[in-house]
């Protein structure tokens, strides 16, 4: 680099020049006295910008040469020995062992019988073979009553199935058996007979009457291909009374892809046919026969926070007795938005379909029919409905939701008619038994549940329905309650006590009460309200082994002699004492 030492030497004289000047001392300079002409005014300087890379004038601007390190290492011995670790302790909850056997049994008052029984084993690595016994039964002694009152309810299931790696299939077999009095009669029905006429009643009321069913069925489940699954059942049920039906469903599943979406499909082959038992009156046995084929196709598709399910139902109905055909189509769509993740889900939908009623369901309903009812299916044109589900916390849950549904060919049940005078009739023409009227029926309702699992030892849970229901041909819907409400609580007290409580509310009922005099083409009839009732039950019990357990029952514990049909009381206060065993081959 180069310095031009000129300039160099000329600054270094007058530095030595100053210096001089300023180290004379004790030299007085005198004052002057200085007149200021013009003020003094700042300005500032333009302002400018410094490069980031300063030009150098530096002839000998060379490139730098890269620095390479190299490292010489060598090993270094170490006399350091780490201690093992150990693991902090932990308890470990015992595992409960889990058993595929169980039976349960059970004696109270009104010599109330309760049993259950059910049985699973392996066959080979693939099979396996399934078995249930269900008992219960009571001699009943209801306050009042001055007629039989007990019941009987049987059942035995068998199930055989195999699991393969491409398809898995199972077969059922069961047969179950009901008896039951028709004890419903007015407590001064025959209140001028003679005590001959009144037994004679009585007696023949206290001959009871039984429901039986049979049925056999499958199931065959694939896991590659076009056929999801496919299900099939025939039932066989018949009464007392020379009642019998028969009844066939094939529901077959299938999908299949379109432009890489999923269409699913269901194929519905529902066949029923029957005959009504003993006349009622001047009413003759009819037989009934119904053949509904649908199709049910459906596809889901996913966007954004929303997921739809579009699709629809169609049912072709032919009535093999009369050659009246119909032909049925619905809605089938549903929607979800999540308004906020899980915690907030909006949901929407309207659906239909053609139901199939049969005697044998509606009896499970309301056991005291007469066996004279004519069996139709539902035209349920559209069930229309919104609602929020989701969660409040981690453990709480609700859905609340509220919709409109219409129904043509609704069944309803109302009390059947009857003569008081002292002629003898079959045993369920005392004004103890009931019918069945079809009527096109719309119902607004709105309804609620909340779920919470406080912990793993406590659950609650709360629910309600409201209903306002708008008749076409009817006074009334007939026995449908506009307001039911629950609540149920499940508590393990400890390791060894448990303990649960349910609750109920149902409102009052409209049916109607129809006599006749001794002209029976003149009947009276009124409409009359069945009363609500409220309803509390409650169990507690400890478990002496992982293997067994003890139990005591409490029913009704409001002691409330309530009435779930027209003059059909219920048993009061109930006790149960049983216990469970759970046990392996």
């Amino acid at each position: 680099m180069r310095i031009k030492i000129q300039y160099t030497f000329t600054f270094l004289i007058c530095l030595a020049g100053l210096y001089a000047t300023a180290q004379k001392k004790d030299e007085n300079i005198g004052t002057e006295v200085v007149n200021v002409v013009k003020p003094y005014t700042p300005t500032i300087s333009d302002a400018f910008k410094v490069k980031e890379t300063p030009t150098l004038e530096d002839e000998d601007n060379t490139k730098k040469e890269p620095i390479k390190y190299t490292i010489f290492s060598f090993p270094v011995a170490s006399t350091f020995t780490p201690s093992k670790g150990r693991a902090a302790g932990v308890d470990k909850a015992k595992q409960e062992q889990l058993y595929k056997n169980f039976v349960t049994g059970g004696i109270g008052n009104y010599l109330t019988l309760f049993g259950e029984l059910y049985v699973t084993e392996n066959i080979g690595d693939n099979d396996y073979a399934a078995g249930s016994v269900k008992h219960l039964s009571s001699q009943g002694g209801i306050k009042g009553v001055d007629v039989n009152d007990s019941y009987l309810n049987s059942a035995i299931d068998l199930t055989y199935g195999s699991k393969q790696s491409e398809f898995s299939w199972n077969a059922d077999l069961g047969f179950d058996i009901q008896h039951y009095f028709y004890y419903g009669m007015l407590s001064d029905y025959g209140i001028l007979f003679t005590p001959a006429e009144r037994e004679t009643v009585f007696d023949k009321v206290d001959e009871g009457f039984s429901y039986k069913n049979f049925y056999v069925g499958g199931k065959i489940k694939f896991s590659e291909s076009l056929f999801d699954e496919i299900n099939l059942k025939y039932n066989r049920f018949w009464d007392s009374f020379a009642s019998e039906e028969n009844r066939f469903v094939a529901q077959p599943s299938f999908h299949f892809d379109i432009n890489e979406k999923t269409i699913k499909a269901k194929l519905i082959v529902d066949y029923i046919g029957g005959t009504s038992g003993e006349s009622l009156g001047i009413v003759a046995p009819v037989k009934y026969g119904f053949t509904n084929f649908g199709l049910q196709p459906s596809f889901a598709m996913q966007k954004d926070d929303w997921s739809f399910n579009i699709g629809a139902s169609v049912y072709y109905s032919l009535n093999t007795k009369n050659s009246k055909n119909k032909l049925f189509a619905y809605p089938n769509a549903t929607a979800a938005l999540k308004v906020v993740g899980d915690v907030m889900v909006f949901y929407v939908g309207a659906e239909g379909g053609l139901d199939q009623n049969s005697y044998r369901e509606l009896t499970n309903q309301n056991p005291f029919l007469s066996p004279t009812v004519y069996i139709a299916p539902t035209d349920r044109q559209y069930n229309a409905y919104a609602g929020l589900k989701g969660k409040l916390s981690i453990n709480i849950s609700y859905d609340v939701r509220g919709g409109v549904m219409s129904e043509r060919n609704k069944p309803l049940f109302v009390s059947n008619p009857f003569d008081e005078t002292p002629a003898v009739r079959e045993q369920y023409e005392y004004g103890n038994s009931f019918g069945v009227i079809y009527d096109d029926v719309k119902t607004l309702s709105f309804s609620g549940n909340l779920k919470a699992d406080f912990s793993k030892n406590v659950s609650f849970g709360i629910n309600g329905e409201f209903h306002k229901y708008t008749t076409h041909f009817e006074a009334e819907a007939w026995n449908l309650p506009e307001i039911k409400l629950g609540a149920n609580l499940d508590v393990n007290i400890t390791p060894k006590w448990y303990a649960g409580a349910e609750v109920f509310f149902t409102g009052e009922r409209k049916d109607q009460l129809v006599r006749t005099n001794i002209l029976p083409l003149i009947p009276v009839s009124n409409t009359v309200t069945v009363d609500s009732y409220f309803d509390a039950n409650a169990h507690v019990g400890y478990k002496f082994t992982d293997r067994f357990a003890a139990f005591l029952r409490l029913n009704n514990i409001a002691n409330q002699q309530y009435e779930k049909w027209l003059n059909y009381p219920v048993q009061s206060f109930q006790i149960m004492l049983g216990g469970n065993y759970k046990f392996d081959f």
